[in-house]
């Protein structure tokens, strides 16, 4: 007899982690089911429920002034339509065979188990958090929920000290060392690789490296934190390298996230390379008929490479939840993939990639030009026009676009989404070069900056035919 059954024909959805993938999910399962069809129980160990975990950086800022803000649906809001929503939960195992987790409420410590019919994980990721000493120390903050930014908020709160230090410098941390200089701290960024942002080629990222330099942010890249060294107080007094040390009153970790996934670990469900489930197209994870996943805690295949990664963003696991959420209400939706694309900006400077990196198209074997045209947001002549950087990868051979990065002022950044439906739709360079793009000179020159990198791509291509 199955748990359906033994409720009178209503099945059980359990949902891990009540942000996007996973709000989503129950959502569009409600829509689709209602209660007396299926039950839905979702559990979250935070204190919050869909909420922007992108717009931290900005709500430290002050540019977006209430933490409420990001918050799309209040628990309120998912209770009222029939999901039986539990904060402060923590799920602590997830038992397969027996096809029930069990909860443990982070206040109280209590401990329950419950069934399910059909379980989502949405566990999402966490903070890369080296392993080091003083790494655990008070004014040491990483930056994935409204939980940690709310904390690094009430430090900057009550430190009389104004500098700060951003480990690492991808998109967390060139958004953080702008939150931080936007609050009048003396920014420095201690940064692994060669040069900032490291989703894009070294010689863009060059680029943002003046950038960010050139609004007062101290840049220290090709160096690795050894150690974070604390007062007697046990607070966070400097940064320690191989050789320096970086005066510190508040220190930001901004290497990165990892998957969230050892419960799914434990439970012997299977991972890829980088760590996050494995999934079929319905978001369905490998092997198992009545568990999904989606969000930050999977992988998902690059529509350009081939190749499975993981790729931490709030669009794509709104999508998974909109695709788990339909196959678990009795629907049918797939997620195909992704092809890499993300937009970020430092100050007035955005910063833009989708497709490959050089090194990502040799990784995966193939042979490609490369091009790089300097161009402008609008008409040269027209006030306001502002420089602007493109690069493009060309397939050798068949022309076919591999990747676009751009950094530029203002208008730069989403002009990445013309070069993300090319991939998308497995246009060559010289195709892409035929677009009709919108054209006035307040929006831009003649020929659009996309479009000249494409001519000079396509041109290299023929050359080495």
């Amino acid at each position: 007899m199955s748990m359906s059954e033994r409720r009178g024909g209503t099945e059980r959805l359990v949902v891990i982690g009540a942000d996007a993938a996973g709000m989503s999910a129950a959502s569009q399962a409600r829509r689709l089911r209602g209660p007396g069809e299926l039950e839905i129980v979702a559990f979250e160990r935070g204190h919050f429920t869909s909420f922007s975990a992108c717009g931290i950086p900005y709500w430290v800022s002050g540019d977006v002034p209430e933490r409420d803000d990001l918050i799309a649906r209040t628990p309120e809001e998912h209770r009222a339509r029939g999901i039986d929503l539990r904060l402060r939960t923590e799920v602590t195992e997830i038992d397969v065979a027996g096809r029930r987790v069990r909860a443990r409420a982070v206040d109280s410590g209590a401990e329950s188990w419950t069934s399910y019919d059909k379980l989502v994980i949405a566990t999402g990721a966490r903070p890369i958090r080296p392993d080091l000493p003083g790494t655990d120390a008070a004014g040491v903050h990483g930056v994935q929920t409204l939980d940690d930014g709310q904390a690094l908020l009430d430090t900057l709160a009550r430190t009389r000290g104004r500098r700060a230090v951003v480990v690492g410098a991808g998109y967390i941390g060139v958004e953080m060392a702008e939150a931080l200089i936007k609050r009048g701290y003396e920014v420095t960024v201690v940064n692994r690789a060669k040069e900032p942002m490291s989703t894009l080629d070294p010689d863009m990222g060059r680029l943002v490296h003046r950038a960010m330099a050139g609004l007062g942010i101290t840049m220290v890249d090709d160096a690795e934190v050894t150690k974070v060294l604390t007062g007697e107080d046990g607070r966070v007094r400097a940064v320690a390298t191989e050789g320096a040390e970086y005066p510190a009153d508040v220190v930001v970790l901004g290497i990165g996230v990892r998957p969230e996934t050892s419960l799914a670990e434990a439970a012997g469900l299977p991972l890829g390379a980088h760590g996050g489930l494995l999934t079929d197209r319905a978001m369905r994870v490998l092997g198992h008929e009545d568990i999904w996943a989606g969000g930050d805690c999977v992988e998902v295949l690059n529509l350009v490479s081939g190749q499975e990664q993981h790729v931490p963003l709030g669009t794509h696991a709104n999508k998974h939840g909109q695709v788990i959420g339909t196959n678990v209400g009795g629907g049918y939706a797939t997620f195909p993939g992704v092809v890499g694309t993300a937009v970020s900006k430092v100050c007035d400077l955005e910063i833009a990639r989708t497709g490959l990196r050089e090194k990502d198209a040799r990784r995966v074997g193939l042979q490609f030009e490369t091009v790089v045209i300097e161009s402008t947001s609008r008409a040269g002549y027209y006030p306001g026009a502002s420089p602007m950087t493109v690069k493009m990868l060309a397939e050798r051979r068949t022309g076919r676009l591999l990747g676009v990065q751009i950094v530029g002022r203002e208008g730069a950044g989403k002009r990445v989404d013309v070069a993300a439906v090319a991939l998308t739709a497995g246009l060559t360079v010289e195709q892409m070069t035929a677009l009709d793009l919108g054209y006035a000179p307040p929006f831009s020159p003649v020929w659009d900056p996309v479009l000249v990198a494409a001519r000079k791509a396509a041109a290299k291509v023929r050359a080495g035919a």
